[in-house]
C-alpha cells in the first residue's frame, strides 16, 4: 500500500550558501496532524502548503506550484547505499516522505488523494541548487542527484485538507500523455530532444515554461 511514511516541517538553520541568511531546508518528522492548503502566489502568499513549515528563500521556493515536496523512501534508501551514510526523512528538505509510491514515476498532472481530504498534483521534479548541496556536504552533490534522475517531486494543492504519517495514498486520476516526473526532468537537464513534448503539456508551471522554452529556441 502507497502511504506517507513521515510530515516534515522545517527546522530554521543558518545558510551559509546565499544572502538569505535562513534555510528552512532541515525538515524534521513531526507526529501530529498538519494542514496543508495552497499557498498562493511565490513572492507574496504563504510561504509553505503547509501549516507550521517555513520557507526563507522565497525567489525560489514556494508558492502554488511548488507547494509541497514529496520523496520516495524507496529512493533514499538507494541514495544510502551509494554514499554508505544514514539518510534520514526530511533530509533532502521534503515535507512528505512517501512509501511505495513511485514518486518519479508519477505522470505531471495526476491526482493523488491523501488520507480522506487532501488532494495534491505532481507538477515537476526539484532541481537541485546550492543549499542542497552545501547541506548534503557532498562533492559535487547537485550535479550528482541531477544525474540520478530522481528528483523528487513537488506538488499543488488541489483541495485543501490534513496530513499524517501513516496516511494513504491513491492516484486517483492519471492523464493519458504518459509524461513522468522523471521523463520531464531529463528533457530539463540531460535530453533536450524531448523539450518540444514537454512543453505541450498543459499546466507547467509558467516560469519553467518560459525557461524551457528559451532553452529550446537557442537550440535552434
Amino acid at each position: 500500500m502507497s502511504r506517507i511514511l513521515s510530515v516534515n516541517l522545517a527546522v530554521p538553520t543558518r545558510n551559509p550558501a546565499t544572502g538569505v541568511g535562513l534555510t528552512g531546508i532541515n525538515k524534521r518528522p513531526v507526529n501530529h496532524l498538519v494542514t496543508v492548503r495552497a499557498p498562493g502566489p511565490r513572492a507574496t502568499g504563504l510561504p509553505s502548503g503547509l501549516v507550521g513549515d517555513q520557507i526563507f528563500d522565497t525567489e525560489h521556493h514556494g508558492g502554488d506550484d511548488r507547494a509541497v515536496y514529496a520523496y520516495a523512501r524507496e529512493d533514499y534508501d538507494w541514495w544510502q547505499a551509494r554514499l554508505s551514510r544514514r539518510l534520514a526523512n526530511g533530509l533532502f528538505g521534503e515535507n512528505l516522505t512517501t512509501e511505495g509510491l513511485d514518486v518519479n514515476g508519477a505522470v505531471i498532472g495526476e491526482r493523488w488523494r491523501v488520507g480522506p481530504r487532501l488532494v495534491l498534483q505532481p507538477v515537476f521534479g526539484r532541481i537541485p541548487g546550492v543549499t542542497f548541496q552545501r547541506s548534503m556536504g557532498e562533492p559535487r552533490w547537485a550535479k550528482t542527484f541531477a544525474r540520478s534522475v530522481r528528483p523528487g517531486a513537488y506538488l499543488r494543492v488541489l483541495e485543501q485538507g490534513e496530513v499524517r504519517a501513516g496516511d494513504p495514498v491513491t492516484v486517483e486520476d492519471r492523464p493519458a500523455h504518459g509524461v513522468t516526473i522523471a521523463r520531464a526532468f531529463r528533457a530539463y537537464a540531460s535530453e533536450p530532444e524531448l523539450l518540444p513534448e514537454l512543453l505541450q503539456l498543459a499546466g507547467l508551471p509558467d516560469d519553467l515554461r518560459d525557461t524551457l522554452a528559451d532553452r529550446l529556441l537557442r537550440r535552434r
